[in-house]
């Protein structure tokens, strides 16, 4: 057993070996993550849409669980609130030689997910109905969406602890790890998900129930781990008591992520308005589709980030300035070129796209030219996500919120009812206002990261105090 925990801590030394090999050794696992929770998510919705009688229940049920997405990114966000706020500080303190202090941000924020995971419950229990109402659920669908929620809800513990403490896992270079507590869950639920729809005839809570059911499950696994010999940062109960000068730079940090997820459901109902406004149920269609394309493709783009956010951190507090620099450089590099390659492919075969999500030849036309325009600037986005994420693992709280909140609520929600005031074609306006944001965000992002980041690596080479 001892000779087994060497292994995984060698094979994970963050200090030392070469940054691009470590890099792809930590990213890979976490995109494979990325994925698998992404077909996590449409398990559900593939069993659900085929309730008999499919043109009628189970078409209903499919929109009712749908109505709930919002609801359920928002629960997500909280999660990263305080996983990816809580854990680049802890890889940061480990990096500086302070392992108690990593611990003790890992248990104050666990104890805040609890406390977290128990307000929401309380929430959604009594709110959800206006909630989901607000998200579109109808007369019809919100029998459907009220069943789901209220078991899920019940389980927002398991799925906060499991999201939010994974990240510690994964910030500790433990990857493969990360990706098993996934791959549980996702396997789980995949079985758990016919007994209960199907067998049990529960419908979409037995939907609900497996997903519940199998995130306690994975959450088990990351609290077993985590309080095992084989990590490097122990749970334990001594830091457990929540002391504000451990948590507020955590929340402050974590704000940026959070953002970023919750807002989501705010830019959807922004975009679908518009759309249908201008262009029609068609246009609203091709929108749901091209952000299904659109979070699909970025998911490569965040798993580099996150398996390079553990060897930023921990190389930053150990004041390793060109290890910071190379891994910088090696993220930005991969970013670029997958970013520019998945721009080529969706600018000279769109259809390929669309097909994968719909096979409609009036919706295909449709979203096939929209897709070109929507997604016109991802050759440069490699730039805007390894620049803001790499903010987040060197602990700059200020800049990534800064740059989170300009992306999307100071300039693409404005750009989405501002650009059809200049076009005669108002859904393609709409559809631009995606690029234009990105492009805007990105040439921002960039000007802050060169100067920011050369001044950072200069106070590590050169700290106070020296000559």
């Amino acid at each position: 057993m001892r000779k087994k925990a060497d292994e995984i801590k060698e094979s994970v030394d963050l200090g030392s070996g070469k940054v691009s090999r470590l890099l792809f050794s930590l990213a890979m696992p976490t995109i494979t993550s990325q994925i698998v929770n992404m077909l996590y998510n449409l398990v559900d919705r593939v069993y659900i849409g085929h309730m008999t009688p499919v043109d009628t229940v189970g078409k209903l049920a499919l929109t009712g669980v749908g109505v709930c997405l919002p609801v359920i990114m928002v629960v997500s966000a909280f999660a990263a609130l305080l996983g990816m706020g809580g854990a680049p500080r802890a890889s940061i303190a480990e990096g500086r030689g302070e392992a108690e202090e990593s611990e003790r941000i890992m248990g104050n924020c666990f104890t805040m997910l609890v406390a977290v995971s128990l307000v929401l419950t309380v929430v959604l229990r009594l709110f959800a109905e206006p909630m989901l109402l607000t998200f579109g659920a109808s007369e019809n669908t919100i029998g459907y969406a009220m069943d789901y929620m209220n078991i899920y809800a019940l389980g927002t513990l398991f799925v906060q602890v499991t999201l939010g403490m994974n990240a510690y896992i994964t910030a500790q270079g433990f990857t493969t790890v990360s990706m098993r507590t996934v791959l549980i869950g996702a396997i789980l639920n995949t079985i758990l998900d016919p007994i209960f729809i199907f067998g049990f005839d529960m419908g979409v809570r037995g939907a609900a129930l497996a997903t519940i059911l199998s995130q306690a499950v994975s959450a088990a696994w990351v609290l077993r781990f985590l309080r095992s010999k084989n990590t490097k940062w122990r749970l334990k109960g001594k830091n457990l008591r929540p002391r504000a000068k451990v948590v507020f730079p955590c929340l402050a940090l974590g704000l940026s992520p959070f953002i970023m997820q919750s807002t989501e459901s705010l830019i959807a109902i922004c975009f679908n308005s518009s759309l249908l406004k201008y262009g029609g149920d068609i246009a609203v269609g091709a929108m749901t589709v091209l952000t299904s394309i659109m979070q699909f493709a970025m998911m490569p783009l965040q798993g580099l980030t996150q398996g390079a956010q553990p060897i930023v951190s921990y190389n930053y507090g150990a004041r390793k300035a060109e290890r910071v620099r190379e891994a910088f450089k090696c993220l930005l590099k991969a970013c670029v070129v997958y970013s520019m390659g998945l721009w080529i492919l969706v600018q000279l075969f769109p259809r390929m796209f669309i097909l994968i999500f719909n096979n409609s030849p009036e919706l295909v036309d449709y979203a096939s030219w929209a897709l070109r325009i929507y997604m016109a600037a991802t050759g440069v986005f490699g730039v805007q996500i390894a620049c803001q994420q790499t903010f987040i693992a060197l602990g700059n709280a200020k800049t990534s919120l800064f740059l989170a909140v300009l992306r999307k609520i100071i300039l693409l929600i404005p750009l989405i009812y501002i650009l059809p005031l200049f076009f005669t074609d108002k859904a393609f306006a709409v559809f631009l206002a995606e690029p234009v944001a990105d492009l805007l965000a990105v040439c921002t992002t960039a000007t802050m990261f060169f100067f920011q980041f050369r001044r950072s690596m200069a106070e590590l080479e050169h700290p106070k105090g020296t000559v």
